[in-house]
């Protein structure tokens, strides 16, 4: 059997859900053709292949390449001042209701071309990229009118063409009301609907839709309007639900089919039920839950118990997670919200490619998947999870390159 490219002697943690715990494999072997994965299993049972190059990886650990599922990677400017006066005990709330938060991000996103907003972006795409990141999920939301929203867009699409790794791009246009709708959240919503979404949508530029249904945000109403509206121009929905109060936003989400709710910190059992039959994932930030000093935990013997997927993701924006580490993130899942090292794993590949709705096609080590590997320098696949401010990778492997 014909393939272009072998990584052999590896021990393996194929994440596959047919196999117990990681899936390990202790002599394990990986063959790609056409930057698909041919083959992912035990040496001895590999058929006998004619491959244009063998790699011996010399006893590393393979995983699936690592997957980033929430992200707002694009933004003018930061928010280190915001930093300072939580430091000095302003409440998140409290900066945003004086027009800091997601405004101030607004207005140096609008001022920044979309040549800037990709060259700010690239330093934070690397630094994922360097820990084995192989697809990112990238947010719009810092626009907040139909140009800049498709100007942050446009910019998400091109990191995707500069860099070798899968960008899916979620439209955010209702993350915040911008000042000129003053109080008039529903015009602006109006607008989100009737106006943005159907432009989004006509340029191909979204793979999803996405809101904030929260009390600086919008209401579950004002969410259920955006979800009708991408649903209409067949957009998957997600949803930042919970985070700082509870509006039933996780329930909402499983009506609609989302792919995910994300944050969660104040789901409800009801919520946990919802998500479980629709097979929403729960998407936690463990970044956001540590920077803005979050003391409620999200429910997670209630999500387990329930068997609801788990994915973890870095949330990374200026402010509220400026975090461009999915090890960190790990490390954050295990310490803070008390998940196992299988967890954690699974939730930046397996569990992260079901929340973009991309597990046909990646977040496991299969046949018939993309060759998209992260090849490590540890001994056991906890280091991973354990080790802080330390990077083991030894190659990544995006589309079988």
């Amino acid at each position: 059997m014909r393939c272009d490219r072998i990584w052999a002697n590896a021990r393996l943690a194929t994440l596959s859900p047919d196999q117990p715990g990681l899936g390990e494999i202790m002599d394990g072997l990986v063959a790609s053709q056409d930057g698909k994965i041919v083959y992912a299993g035990a040496a001895a049972d590999a058929p006998r292949f004619e491959a244009a190059e063998t790699i011996n990886c010399q006893g590393r650990w393979i995983t699936p390449g690592l997957i980033d599922p929430h992200t707002h990677l694009i933004f003018g400017g930061d928010r280190a001042h915001e930093f300072e006066l939580r430091l000095a005990g302003a409440s998140y709330e409290e900066i945003a209701r004086a027009g800091g938060g997601i405004v101030s991000t607004m207005k140096a996103t609008r001022a920044a071309t979309e040549h800037d907003l990709v060259a700010s972006a690239l330093p934070r795409l690397d630094t994922l990229i360097a820990e084995g990141l192989t697809t990112i999920e990238v947010k719009s939301g810092y626009g907040l009118s139909l140009e800049h929203e498709l100007k942050s867009l446009r910019a998400a699409r091109k990191l995707g063409q500069m860099r070798q790794v899968s960008v899916k791009t979620t439209f955010l246009g209702a993350h915040a009301l911008p000042p000129e709708y003053g109080d008039n959240s529903d015009g602006y919503i109006d607008k989100v609907c009737g106006e943005m979404i159907p432009a989004v949508a006509a340029e191909g530029l979204a793979d999803a839709v996405d809101a904030f249904c929260e009390g600086i945000g919008f209401t579950p109403e004002q969410t259920r309007r955006v979800f009708a509206a991408a649903k209409a121009h067949g957009l998957p929905v997600k949803l930042h639900a919970e985070q700082l109060s509870n509006l039933h936003g996780a329930a909402l989400a499983a009506e609609y089919g989302a792919l995910s709710a994300d944050h969660l910190e104040h789901l409800d059992l009801a919520g946990v039920a919802a998500m479980a039959k629709a097979g929403v994932v729960a998407t936690l930030l463990p970044g956001a839950y540590y920077f803005v000093r979050e003391t409620k935990l999200p429910p997670i013997e209630a999500l387990r118990a329930a068997g609801v997927p788990i994915a973890l993701a870095t949330d990374c924006n200026p402010g509220t997670s400026p975090l461009t580490s999915l090890l960190l993130t790990m490390n954050m899942g295990a310490t803070l919200f008390r998940l196992t090292v299988d967890e954690c794993l699974a939730g930046v590949t397996r569990e992260a490619a079901r929340a973009l709705g991309l597990l046909a096609q990646t977040g496991t080590l299969e046949a018939g998947k993309r060759c998209d590997l992260a090849i490590w320098d540890i001994e056991r696949p906890a280091e991973l999870v354990y080790r802080m401010g330390f990077n083991p990778l030894h190659a990544r492997v995006w589309s079988g390159l």
